[in-house]
């Protein structure tokens, strides 16, 4: 065997580790039923009148990721709905490897199936890791902007990642970028200068028509540069965490899976006229 194919293999698994070792296993979720969302009786109210669809990110699955924020949100009144997406054939458990447009596609027809439900016109959407990208192909080019108010990105890689340097690698292994395509798509439309994330940013970052919120945090170590998750465009609120508590630590997976302060700002983000503001003392709130 030749020695960069020695290397290949523990190169690709370094990838898949870098991210495995931060997002939540799906291992749980026969056994870890949503309780409180995922209620298809539930009506929006007034207060309320959008419906907040979840979408969880790499390898996570439409209960673990969200145990703590979708209770914290219907505590608060609002109709909360979760899915899973981005299977690949053959690999249980773990989601969100598939192509990120075709797992696009799968939360168009989960939204269109929650509005259906709740009478709703219109959803919000809020994502964590790659459920803070998906979205953004559903709003740019599956009809999904005439169907969607408010989009929150919580540490969203939206212009790709380098996994603290970790893919500038990748061309140094020939076949490393190809077998990562073939193996978990999704990894690689995640990368930094993917064929995904050129068209995806081609023309703007925005769509007319929805409202915009990033959250991220300057410790995440999987999206790399943190800055990248940041969006251009007219209707864009770009939140850095440790502006909000500077004494705030954490990072790619706990912004989304347990940080109150985090979570204070996107309910903010999701009823703007009866915000408050979000400091350190959100995490008793």
């Amino acid at each position: 065997m030749l020695p960069w194919k020695r290397l290949l293999r523990p190169l690709t698994a370094l990838l898949l580790t870098a991210v495995v070792a931060v997002v939540p296993a799906a291992t749980a979720h026969a056994a870890a039923p949503s309780s409180g969302w995922n209620d298809y009786s539930c009506k929006p109210s007034a207060g309320h009148p959008r419906p907040v669809v979840l979408v969880h990110g790499t390898f996570a699955n439409s209960t673990d990721n969200w145990l703590a924020f979708a209770p914290y949100l219907v505590d608060r009144g609002y109709c909360v709905f979760s899915l899973d997406y981005g299977q690949l054939p053959g690999v249980p458990l773990f989601n969100a490897l598939g192509p990120i447009d075709k797992s696009a596609e799968q939360l168009q027809a989960f939204v269109d199936k929650v509005l259906a439900a709740t009478g709703a016109a219109k959803a919000d959407l809020v994502g964590h890791s790659q459920g803070g990208l998906m979205p953004r192909y559903y709003l740019k080019f599956l009809g999904g902007a005439a169907k969607v108010n408010t989009f929150v990105g919580i540490a969203p890689d939206n212009h790709g990642t380098t996994l603290d340097g970790l893919t500038n690698l990748l061309p140094y292994f020939p076949g490393a970028e190809d077998l990562l395509s073939a193996a978990t798509p999704a990894l690689a439309d995640q990368i930094v200068g993917s064929a995904f994330l050129t068209k995806l940013n081609a023309g703007g970052d925005t769509v007319p028509g929805v409202h915009y919120t990033v959250i991220a945090t300057k410790y995440d170590e999987v999206v790399t540069p943190y800055r990248s998750q940041f969006l251009t465009g007219s209707d864009v609120h770009n939140v850095l965490l440790q502006d909000l508590c500077p004494v705030d630590l954490s990072e790619h997976a706990a912004i989304g899976l347990l940080d109150r302060i985090a979570f204070h700002e996107a309910a903010n983000a999701l009823d703007p006229a009866h915000a408050t503001p979000t400091n350190c003392a959100s995490v008793f709130s």
